[in-house]
């Protein structure tokens, strides 16, 4: 035996190192053991209650389901979108029921609390099992123990089970609407902007808005663009308009934004060539291409393997406007008129410019605000004569004379289209 010879140190170095890896090896195929699926109950059916909320709460009001998502990029796994407090949930099971013969597999769940929490006790999370081999489960149930009874937990079904073709080319994520939102005429701008550009859906996490934003909300939902997905964070935990913890007592940040962009990833992960990851009062403008659509090609092509393009974010501050495009019946409807803002603020010595994104979802896992945080794919800076973000807002340099700011009027290319394509929207909701 190797290590039974010379007592040097090199022989005892070797010693050390292969013991090392043994006891590392043995530990990962025991930590890979005790995640695989097991049976607990045979000849079973599938029971439990489907739950269609957007945000369920477990028992231990410590962990809130999102979404369950099927995932084979790299193993058979069903991934739960969730809220998790990141202290307190150390240990989650899956309850798969397997159909036809309702066989109840238990599986131990990898509990990955994103790296985006900011301070918040609570943040998005990964909750990853590995799904039987020999069954295609349809609903999972979510545990704090291998043992209970599954009539009595909640069950979600899994998505993206069925591999579809892309419905869209282009699906804006929208997270979250909250704070009793009323800037229509800016929404119904961006909205139409983002149609002029080449998006056929809109996902929007709402939270609140007023009464006549509903109005708008119910046009383009009937209409065929916008999904609402209801988001009732606040009635769960204690939500920040903040994106960052301030010691107040407060559960998660910014009406938990990152879990929802998350969700909607993988809700349009089959359904979507891209997804667009912005704020309502943002948009992507092109400087060289007419369109999204022939943008992205030309990045693609630019760009081969990349799955992240990367937006700067620049202010157009609502506070300094121009008279053209003072469109008299607009006068009467709440919100900023973006025709009117064409000067944007100049960059900031040492500070970097926020970016927004454009993705491949196939090629994203996880995603933060203004970057993607895991992903299979390259990300790329797209640069400023290229595209920007027009984000129409109130100032960052408010300081600045009028003089210091740059005109842009980039955005008034697509005047034409853009005013009577809101008038029609106008004249069929609010005017």
């Amino acid at each position: 035996m190797l290590c039974g010879g010379k007592k040097s140190y090199f022989v005892a170095a070797v010693c050390i190192i292969i013991l090392t890896s043994m006891v590392t090896l043995s530990y990962l195929r025991l930590q890979r053991f005790s995640h695989l699926p097991k049976i607990i109950q045979e000849g079973s059916r599938c029971r439990g209650k489907t739950t269609n909320s957007t945000i369920t709460a477990l028992k231990d009001n410590r962990t809130f389901i999102i979404s369950p998502y099927f995932d084979d990029r790299e193993s058979k796994v069903t991934r739960v979108i969730g809220i998790v407090h990141h202290e307190d949930v150390k240990q989650l099971y899956c309850w798969f029921c397997c159909p036809p013969d309702g066989k109840i597999y238990v599986s131990k769940a990898k509990i990955d609390v994103h790296s985006d929490r900011f301070g918040f006790p609570y943040g998005a999370a990964d909750i990853v099992c590995l799904e039987p081999e020999n069954c295609d489960p349809t609903h999972v149930s979510i545990h704090q123990s291998p043992r209970g009874n599954i009539d009595q937990l909640p069950r979600f079904e899994i998505k993206n089970r069925k591999a579809e073709t892309f419905s869209v080319d282009f699906t804006v994520c929208i997270s979250a609407m909250f704070g009793n939102y009323n800037n229509v005429l800016q929404f119904i701008q961006s909205m139409e902007m983002y149609k002029i550009l080449g998006v056929q859906k809109v996902v929007i996490y709402k939270n609140n808005c007023s009464h006549l934003m509903e109005e708008v909300l119910k046009f383009y939902v009937e209409e065929g663009t916008v999904e609402i997905i209801p988001w009732p964070i606040n009635s769960h935990l204690k939500v920040s308009s903040k994106w960052h913890f301030m010691q107040d007592g407060t559960h998660i940040g910014y009406y938990g934004q990152i879990t929802a962009l998350n969700d909607c990833i993988y809700r349009n992960m089959q359904r979507s060539k891209f997804v667009v990851l912005n704020d309502a009062d943002e948009i992507i403008l092109p400087l060289k291409h007419p369109d999204w659509k022939s943008m992205m090609s030309s990045l693609q092509e630019q760009n081969p393997g990349t799955g992240i393009f990367l937006f700067e974010n620049h202010i157009f501050p609502e506070t300094v406007s121009t008279h053209m495009f003072n469109i008299s019946s607009w006068n009467t409807v709440p919100g900023v008129n973006i025709l009117q803002h064409v000067h944007r603020e100049p960059d900031r010595k040492d500070v970097i410019n926020p970016k927004k994104m454009i993705i491949d979802p196939r090629k994203v896992i996880q995603t933060s605000v203004h970057s993607v945080l895991r992903a299979y794919g390259n990300s790329v800076n797209v640069p400023m004569d290229v595209a920007l973000i027009y984000h129409c807002r109130v100032p960052l340099q408010g300081n600045l004379p009028r003089e210091s700011l740059i005109r842009d009027t980039t955005l008034w290319r697509y005047n034409l289209s853009l005013v009577m394509n809101v008038n029609k929207v106008l004249y069929q909701t609010v005017l």
